[in-house]
């Protein structure tokens, strides 16, 4: 075989189909999640949400910015939510939009834990494993603020939090979605629980490694039984040390997401979504390995995800899939422009999280005339 040929093949299977359980993928590019926040006050998706994923629908899977489940869940101003009737018909009709464009997409259900504000709630609280605020200040409707001292939730409270994320991910299906995504990952309110820098519970969601990783578990559990394993995923960030989730006891992470990973094996999970900067290291593939489940790897977070990086975790088989969140924002036919080597437009960061269509719907698709050239 030439090397031009191998060099084709290697590139060929980061373009290649994959299952994932009851999810076909036309390749292994996946949109990473990502935070817009362009959806109205009410939380319900909206137009221009609908062009935006559509136009990204040439892509393996489409992983939503994250959804809040209840209104406590809620982080972001302008955040879309999974609770309401109307918030799931304005999910539908993206659904519908995206299946109709040939794509798949799956809703990340995320609960923001303290990670949010009373005043972006309306709900008069947020709430935490333990009454420890996080650093830093967030956004709110009356502009900057600490982030508060949160509520730790009761026992009782917990085991509502498992329902609504089940009845979010049960809304989720009724919209339209192929699946979906729990976010345990980024110091939000599972992976809160998972680290020990933001759970200093003494009750069996505290303590051990065991203790730690036991509401992922459970909430995982709990959502696989509502709408089948094979549409259920989860979305980690090991040793991110973020938003004040630390974790920086490397053994001490090791036996907690080695727990975790043993809860998920009996239940085959669609996917594990691991955000991590070194998708070969040992806790990553430590995840990969005593889960069994397929693993979508995302190096993204600190710098973009390049075609190169892509094509090699495929390659040397570190992962089923790739996340790309910049390119992808970019470029509304990043599988084209990959898979034929061509120019990529590049991302403007000052356009995130500003609303409106600017850096959101108007990048530019190449024209079939230039492809064919």
């Amino acid at each position: 075989m030439t090397s031009s040929a191998q060099a084709s093949q290697v590139q060929d299977q980061l373009f290649s189909p994959l299952s994932l359980g009851a999810i076909e993928l036309r390749n292994r590019l996946v949109m990473a999640p990502l935070t817009r926040i362009r959806a109205g006050e009410d939380g319900v998706p909206n137009q221009m949400m609908v062009e935006y994923y559509t136009q990204r629908a040439s892509l393996g899977l489409i992983v939503t910015e994250g959804t809040f489940p209840v209104m406590e869940g809620r982080t972001w101003i302008g955040q879309p939510g999974l609770e309401t009737a109307e918030q799931v018909a304005g999910w539908r009709k993206v659904t519908e939009s995206v299946h109709a464009a040939g794509g798949k997409i799956i809703a990340q259900i995320m609960h923001g834990g303290r990670i949010g504000h009373e005043l972006i709630s309306g709900t008069g609280r947020v709430v935490a494993p333990s009454a420890l605020a996080a650093p830093g200040e967030i956004r709110t409707p009356e502009g900057k603020a600490p982030h508060p001292v949160p509520h730790a939730l009761s026992a009782e409270e917990v085991a509502q939090t498992i329902a609504d994320f089940t009845q979010a991910s049960r809304n989720a299906i009724e919209a339209g979605f192929d699946g979906v995504q729990l976010h345990g990952a980024n110091g939000y309110l599972l992976h809160e629980f998972t680290a020990p820098g933001s759970n200093t519970r003494t009750d069996g969601y505290g303590g051990s490694p065991e203790n730690r990783a036991r509401l992922s578990v459970e909430v995982a559990a709990s959502v696989s039984e509502a709408i089948g394993a094979d549409r259920t995923g989860i979305r980690l960030s090991p040793q991110h040390n973020i938003q004040g989730a630390m974790e920086e006891d490397h053994q001490d992470a090791l036996a907690t997401y080695r727990s975790m990973a043993e809860g998920f094996a009996p239940l085959g999970l669609n996917h594990i979504d691991v955000l991590n900067a070194d998708p070969a290291s040992e806790i990553v593939q430590l995840i990969r390995t005593v889960s069994g489940a397929p693993l979508i790897a995302n190096s993204g977070f600190g710098v973009q995800t390049t075609r190169d990086e892509a094509v090699r975790l495929v390659e040397q088989d570190l992962a089923e899939a790739v996340g790309v969140g910049r390119s992808a924002i970019a470029n509304p036919d990043l599988a084209r422009r990959w898979e034929l080597g061509l120019e990529e437009n590049q991302p403007d960061p000052t356009t995130f999280y500003v609303g409106g269509e600017r850096g959101y719907t108007d990048y530019p698709a190449l024209e079939d005339a230039t492809l064919k050239n």
